[in-house]
């Protein structure tokens, strides 16, 4: 074949080379692997061992400190009725729901709409706007909550005092008041959307400006240009960010822990699920049992991911793709 391709070549060139099954395929697919054998190492060290090792372990008593004499025994399913009937972890669960609620629109139409703003061809200085907006995003959250803990101090907070001195007399205690503390979360959680502004400034200069063009010639508003135009264009990379909140609501622990304690005051309204895994497994030792409690909360993360993954075909719009 090579002959055939190649004027003057000589016959003795081996046809299986071009194959797909032939030497040279072989010798690559070797090279390849070799190449990338150091990340399947550590992939399967670091990832694929432990997490089979958890699912193993969340089927056991394992406990992280033992007396001498202990052994891990087998408990088949006992953790994982022990976590449905745990009042703490339906708890837990709430909170997480009631917060994810709130947080994953935010993330998305918060950014969204900074990111708009930061695009308009009216607004003076918008490098120096972006570079503002993605600064808080550098900070560490453990140095930011020090800082919000301040701020939203019900007495010699600067939150509190501007919203007394804008006249509302009756501020809530935003930290101690179950009915504030998810809502002031969610505040604070915002601080830290300067990646989502980023990807959504690049998803709307991305999208063409034949399309909106064609749109105005054609009579559409403002509202009709995001609606058909802008939404559909951006609706990817909104896709990606419901699914990175997603996941990161699902992981969410440090700030309440680091600004509210691991008990979640107050009554338990701020004890989100990843606090009672923290609680279970490094308070009482219960390896097993966190184990499973920490597979419950990813089967539930794959479960509304998969089903958000499904739902795309009706409201995701890729350019290229053929439907």
């Amino acid at each position: 074949m090579a002959s055939t391709l190649f004027a003057g070549a000589p016959d003795d060139i081996d046809d299986s080379v071009d194959a797909g099954d032939g030497t040279l395929a072989r010798r690559e697919r070797r090279r390849g692997l070799l190449f990338v054998s150091p990340w399947l190492l550590g992939l399967s060290l670091f990832f694929l061992f432990p997490l089979v090792a958890s699912l193993a372990m969340s089927f056991t008593d394992y406990r992280l400190v033992t007396g001498e004499g202990e052994t891990t025994t087998f408990v088949g399913l006992d953790n994982w009725r022990t976590m449905l009937g745990d009042d703490n972890v339906r708890n837990g669960l709430l909170v997480t729901a009631k917060f994810g609620l709130l947080f994953v629109p935010m993330s998305i139409f918060v950014p969204l709409g900074f990111a708009y703003l930061l695009t308009s061809e009216r607004l003076w200085g918008r490098s120096f706007f972006r570079v503002m907006f993605y600064l808080p995003s550098m900070v560490p959250f453990v140095a930011a909550v020090i800082v919000w803990r301040f701020y939203l101090n019900s007495q010699s907070g600067w939150l509190p005092r501007l919203l007394r001195a804008a006249g509302w007399d009756g501020t809530p205690n935003f930290l101690n008041d179950r009915n504030w503390v998810l809502p002031a979360l969610v505040f604070m959680a915002m601080w830290g959307v300067g990646n989502s502004i980023i990807i959504f400034i690049a998803a709307l200069n991305g999208v063409p400006t034949q399309l909106y063009e064609a749109a105005k010639i054609d009579g559409a508003s403002k509202w009709r240009l995001f609606r058909d135009v802008t939404w559909p264009m951006i609706s990817p990379i909104t896709f990606y960010n419901v699914i990175i909140s997603l996941v990161g609501l699902g992981q969410y622990f440090l700030v309440p822990f680091v600004l509210l304690g691991p008990e979640g005051p107050p009554d338990g309204a701020s004890k989100f699920y990843t606090m009672v895994f923290f609680r279970e497994t490094f308070k009482f030792f219960k390896g097993g049992y966190g184990a499973a409690l920490a597979w419950g909360m990813f089967v539930v993360v794959f479960a509304i991911t998969s089903l958000l993954f499904w739902s795309a075909k009706y409201w995701v719009h890729y350019e290229y793709e053929e439907r």
